[in-house]
């Protein structure tokens, strides 16, 4: 059984540690298998923010989720992501490198090992959910969890954004928001949510905030490409404006998007009012995600 979650707020820094340490530790005590697979599945994990976990975590914590589904379904959507990282950096996609500050799994193994590695933490995660530990409401979770990583929500925004590097004109704002909303917004959207659905309560106020805060994570990220530091982004930078593709900075300029940024972080805590105080650590979540390095 898990350790109880916080019951009081508390402040980001900490919170998003402790969700790292938690998730981490039990990836670990879940994936232990000794053979290449179940190592490669371990290293994908290593690294990440787990930004998306610590969401699940506080929303379950507004809610009063069992500490035990929380867990299960934060280690869920870590493993999605992590998925979803692994496949995105092959050759036939990205054909990235570096991913988290270390060589990304294809370049570690093979890439035969990366697509059976994302596969199975892809798998894995829909077992964590369907455990009878998650409760009665995982059949609602499960479902929108399937549909925000698949053909309607992040895979269909992945194959946006592949069509769009031979496009013979770049996105316009409203395409990329659409692209960027899937590819990126939508696990943020479920793991924010999670701990509503997950209780039964309404997600409404929390699916406001994800979507500001999904946006705004993903025009912070192409402004890191224009600005970052690559030894502390932990992958190449620069890569969208090479290849001629559109971003929010090509498209807004960077101070407009610094300020389109801002004004979705007001947005999503806005969003927040009907929890008052016990919602002050999403709050600061929102704004660290407009002021992250890496």
């Amino acid at each position: 059984m898990q350790d109880n979650p916080m019951t009081a707020p508390a402040s980001f820094d900490v919170a998003l540690r402790a969700a790292q340490a938690r998730i981490t530790d039990y990836a670990h005590s879940r994936l232990t298998g000794a053979d290449d697979l179940h190592a490669a599945m371990r290293y994908a994990m290593v690294g990440g923010k787990m930004l998306r976990g610590f969401l699940v975590l506080e929303s379950g914590r507004l809610h009063g989720l069992a500490p035990d589904a929380a867990m299960n379904a934060a280690l869920a959507i870590e493993c999605v992501h992590a998925y979803s990282l692994v496949h995105d950096d092959l050759p036939c996609m990205d054909d990235d490198d570096m991913r988290r500050g270390q060589p990304t799994v294809h370049r570690k193994w093979d890439d035969a090992m990366a697509v059976l590695a994302g596969d199975s933490l892809q798998t894995f995660a829909f077992e964590l959910m369907a455990e009878p530990v998650v409760g009665p409401h995982a059949l609602a979770a499960l479902r929108t969890l399937a549909q925000s990583a698949g053909k309607d929500g992040m895979v269909s925004g992945q194959m946006l954004d592949i069509a769009a590097e031979s496009a013979e004109t770049p996105l316009n704002l409203d395409q990329i928001t659409r692209l960027q909303q899937r590819k990126t917004g939508c696990l943020i959207e479920w793991s924010a949510t999670a701990g509503a659905v997950l209780t039964g309560a309404d997600p409404a106020p929390l699916a406001t905030y994800a979507r500001a805060l999904g946006l705004a994570f993903q025009i912070a990220d192409d402004i890191l490409d224009v600005e970052g530091d690559m030894n502390k982004v932990g992958k190449a930078l620069r890569k969208d404006e090479d290849a001629g593709k559109a971003t929010f900075v090509s498209l807004l300029g960077l101070d407009a998007a610094k300020k389109r940024a801002s004004d979705l972080v007001e947005e999503a805590c806005e969003a927040l009012h009907p929890y008052g105080d016990d919602a002050e650590t999403l709050k600061q979540a929102a704004r660290f995600v407009i002021s992250r390095d890496n």
